[in-house]
């Protein structure tokens, strides 16, 4: 997809700026609608992936969501298998630069670091609707290996190795004491999963006097990782954090 594409659906090029400022003319608006689609069928098939399943989701299903034709759609991606890989690199793969690069200026402590780590996933992945493709892969890889490899290449492997390098961090500043970094990164993503699939189908079975507050929950993972269970002869005693009644 071209960087023009990529800004406009990102919000950072105005349409006029596409198509030479406040050119109003037919022409003009049949191409602002051109540089539109490609947004509009991503949006489209995010919507019902997460709704349906990859198995589920037919391509005029996406196109019709979209309001376009089938044949409008396979000009911009040839394929089901295509458009979904579109759309995990549109919401998810694609910001793995983003969040490098900020993790890498990242000023604080590890620990701060963790924190804000597990905070800013759930702010910008987990909270939206691209969560559901987490839950899909879950469910669906089994029966489509070509996309689980995807998935294991764009989003899982260099999830770990970005866990992997903030464990370093801590490990390399004498802030983290870490015996196995092959599991541990385990540790950083496994509580992300568990929220994923809470929200999107273990939610069902929660206790309804106790529903999961997800920055309470993130907060309470990132305290068990960076500090443990075992009380030190230096930790000062807390209260044990049981709910009225």
């Amino acid at each position: 997809m071209s960087s023009t594409f990529t800004k406009l659906i990102r919000g950072s090029t105005p349409a006029a700026e596409l198509h030479g400022g406040a050119h109003h003319d037919a022409t003009g608006k049949r191409e602002r609608r051109k540089e539109a689609r490609p947004g509009e069928l991503l949006e489209a098939a995010l919507d019902l992936f997460v709704e349906k399943g990859f198995a589920a989701t037919r391509a005029e299903e996406v196109a019709a969501r979209a309001g376009v034709s089938k044949g409008t759609l396979f000009l911009y991606f040839p394929s089901k298998e295509e458009l979904f890989k579109a759309v995990v690199r549109e919401n998810i793969s694609g910001r793995f630069r983003e969040w490098n690069d900020e993790f890498t200026a990242f000023e604080g402590s590890t620990a701060d670091l963790v924190r804000f780590c597990m905070k800013t996933w759930w702010d910008r992945v987990g909270a939206t609707r691209a969560s559901g493709i987490t839950k899909l892969i879950i469910s669906e890889a089994r029966n489509f290996p070509d996309i689980a490899a995807f998935y294991h290449d764009e989003v899982i492997k260099p999830g770990n190795d970005l866990m992997r390098r903030i464990l370093q961090r801590g490990v390399d500043r004498g802030e983290f004491q870490v015996a196995d970094m092959d599991y541990a990164i385990f540790g950083l993503t496994a509580p992300m999963v568990f929220l994923i699939m809470m929200k999107h189908s273990l939610g069902a079975c929660a206790p309804k006097d106790f529903p999961l507050d997800p920055e309470r929950y993130i907060a309470s993972q990132a305290d068990l990782l960076i500090n443990g269970l075992l009380v030190r002869a230096d930790t000062p005693k807390k209260s044990t954090g049981s709910r009225k009644s």
